[in-house]
């Protein structure tokens, strides 16, 4: 799923703020009129509304309208509704919830498309009736280009959870209404699709009522989440049953009807490329929407035109066109990495056999750690990935073509396991009595136990900052000093650093010396990620399989379609080490060698979602109690809390609020920071 930019966003609340009714119409008033300008930091509204008051009098809106534009055309609502049909479904288990509790509340909450215009409104029936009056209803249009500033239309422009209330709206007749609205982000590439918005008179209003909207917005985005992985299954299946030869050795690329790659396989890089750019790279590519009649012809059109000799099979889902497969034949296989003759070549196969994987990534990061091993003036490198990728067998394949002989030691020390205390003694070693707790005989460190082969260093970010001169001396002099002896000691070692931070960061965070990151990081290998690999997950599943059932004397195990297909799916944070873990406990659990979708974690099978323990289902009202705006918020804090799993500052980052607001809220509902 798509990051989005409205977690990095904290709106001012009003309470900070200290808004003032009076002084915000004079503020209103003197920009109209022309006397006084807004000047940045200086008129008394918050930045954002002072923007977007500025825009609204840059693009001539009329601040006297009383109402939104609404269109009552049957033909055009009911367009509108089918436009919007899968933001509607995704939305209803929400609204049905949050409309409930609503009742009584003095608000509504309203579902607004990526245009600003409403599809569906809920909740108190009064304030819906009130509503009216303003148009504040479906058929509705509320950007800021017709209406000025609001909390949709708002929303909207900014991208980011937002609340209006009262005399911050531009428009004079929306002036006796509060709103907050968050946007909705297509989990696909994360574009705007539309907003959630809480509205009502402005003695509903509370400073966090983006609170509610945003969690409201996350949630309708994971409904939208799982509608897409659905037609992903579903589109795959239809392929699968109406393309009976189609072969596995064939490229394949499916897209749903809205032009989204939902899925491909076998793929070249210089086909995926010459379709898609560089997905991995930046935001997922879509092509030609199918919803139009000339949908198909104009895929193929759209293709480069070396790529248009391929098959395109449509896809039908209940009479519908719902997608299409595109077939391309197979290419010859990417060539195996390239190493030099003689000397190491054979270890370095060996050790490279053990890396699985055929995708490009893979296949780049092996082929430099080829090629960099064989560079003996080469003394120090960085391997950089995320927890579980497997950094250690790239210092392992750097090592085999580092000396000429495979008894040249390999040491390796985890630096987030060594304490501060001991992390001198470790590295450089010691005397004799150097200090309490020295080992009477005196000790070599790691420098000198690998010397003549290669020391590898994981998570280096862990290193004290202290500590770090003396490695940066050691690297530049080949010479180590124990601990309490002024003799130094010559020692030939080549360095492989690893780490899953950013060291970059660091630096700059001023928490990573600036010249030991530029005297190790000369060369680099980016080891990917497994959600990056593609297919290599099957090729990993099916390794991991073999080896464990040989290793316990046992059958392997079998994989239906839909335990793969979730697999495929999966976003893997754990990377190739959760897979392998997986892979052992299917062996020890499962029941008999067949591996469905109830075999599966929940994690994998449900999209990692989690359920606090004592809380309702989604979309289920609580029962008894009072059903107020403030029980709303409450319940609404309570499932970001269960979806960052307790996280306070994510959730924060979520809710568009700051921590110490985050705090007082927490007190208010009496939600207690160890609940999670």
């Amino acid at each position: 799923m798509i990051p989005h930019p409205a977690d990095q966003a904290r709106p001012l609340a009003l309470a900070e703020l200290d808004y003032d009714e009076r002084r915000t119409m004079a503020a209103w008033e003197n920009l109209l009129s022309g006397e006084a300008g807004l000047s940045r930091g200086r008129a008394p509204v918050r930045t954002l509304i002072q923007d977007s008051w500025l825009r609204c009098t840059s693009g001539g809106i009329n601040a006297l309208q009383n109402e939104a534009p609404l269109t009552s055309d049957q033909e055009e609502i009911e367009r509108l509704s089918r436009s919007s049909k899968e933001l509607v479904l995704a939305a209803r288990r929400s609204f049905f919830a949050l409309g409930q509790l609503l009742q009584g509340t003095g608000a509504m909450l309203v579902l607004a498309n990526e245009d600003g215009t409403l599809i569906d409104a809920v909740g108190d029936k009064r304030t819906l009736h009130d509503g009216m009056d303003i148009h504040l209803a479906v058929g509705g249009t509320w950007t800021e280009g017709v209406v000025g500033t609001n909390g949709i239309g708002t929303a909207l422009w900014t991208g980011e959870p937002v609340f209006v209330h009262a005399a911050e709206h531009f428009c004079a007749g929306i002036k006796s209404w509060t709103c907050a609205g968050a946007p909705i982000r297509d989990p696909f590439d994360g574009k705007i699709i539309g907003v959630v918005d809480l509205s009502g008179h402005p003695d509903i209003f509370r400073p966090h009522n983006t609170a509610l909207v945003a969690a409201a917005a996350r949630e309708i985005e994971k409904a939208l989440a799982d509608q897409q992985s659905e037609e992903r299954t579903l589109l795959l299946e239809t392929f699968i049953t109406s393309a009976p030869r189609y072969q596995r050795s064939d490229g394949l690329m499916i897209v749903d009807h809205h032009g989204r790659v939902v899925y491909t396989a076998n793929l070249p890089q210089r086909i995926e490329q010459g379709l898609l750019g560089q997905p991995r790279q930046g935001t997922p590519r879509r092509l030609t929407d199918l919803s139009d009649p000339r949908g198909l012809d104009e895929l193929v059109s759209s293709l480069p035109r070396e790529f248009r000799s391929c098959h395109v099979n449509p896809l039908e889902l209940d009479g519908d066109l719902r997608g299409a497969a595109l077939v391309f034949p197979p290419t010859p296989a990417a060539p195996h990495v390239s190493l030099r003759d003689g000397g190491p070549s054979e270890r370095l196969r060996e050790v490279a056999s053990l890396i699985v994987g055929e995708s490009e990534a893979i296949r780049k990061a092996v082929d430099v750690a080829c090629r960099v091993s064989q560079f003996a003036d080469l003394t120090s490198l960085l391997i950089e990935g995320e927890t579980g990728v497997g950094k250690e067998l790239f210092a392992k394949l750097v090592h085999a073509g580092s000396r000429p002989s495979r008894h040249a030691p390999f040491i390796a020390v985890n630096c987030g396991a060594i304490t501060r205390e001991l992390f001198g003694s470790e590295l450089f070693g010691h005397v004799a009595g150097a200090f309490t707790g020295a080992a009477r005989e005196g000790k070599p460190g790691v420098f000198e136990l690998a010397n003549g082969g290669v020391l590898s260093l994981d998570e280096i970010g862990e290193m004290p900052l202290d500590i770090q001169p003396f490695l940066l001396r050691v690297l530049e002099d080949r010479v180590v000093n124990r601990i309490g002896d002024s003799r130094g000691r010559p020692v030939d070692v080549r360095l492989i650093a690893s780490t899953n931070r950013d060291l970059r960061g660091e630096v700059e965070a001023g928490r990573f010396r600036r010249d030991l990151y530029y005297r190790i990081s000369a060369v680099s290998i980016q080891v990917p990620p497994l959600r990056e690999r593609g297919q290599d997950i099957l090729l990993l599943l099916e390794h991991f399989n073999a080896r464990l059932a040989s290793r316990i004397n046992g059958e392997r195990l079998t994989f239906s379609n839909k335990v793969l297909d979730a697999l495929l799916a999966y976003q893997w944070p754990g990377n190739v080490r959760e897979l392998r873990n997986l892979v052992e406990k299917l062996h020890l659990l499962s029941n008999g060698g067949d591996v469905t979708l109830g075999d599966l974690p929940a994690e994998i099978t449900q999209g990692g979602r989690l359920v606090t323990p004592g809380l309702p289902p989604p979309g289920r009202v609580p029962e008894g109690g009072p059903h107020t705006l403030e029980a709303a918020e409450g319940e609404a804090i309570r499932n970001v809390l269960a979806a960052e799993g307790g996280n306070l500052s994510r959730v924060a980052r979520r809710l568009g609020i700051s921590r110490p607001t985050l705090y007082r809220k927490l007190e208010q509902h009496g939600i207690r920071r160890g609940f999670v």
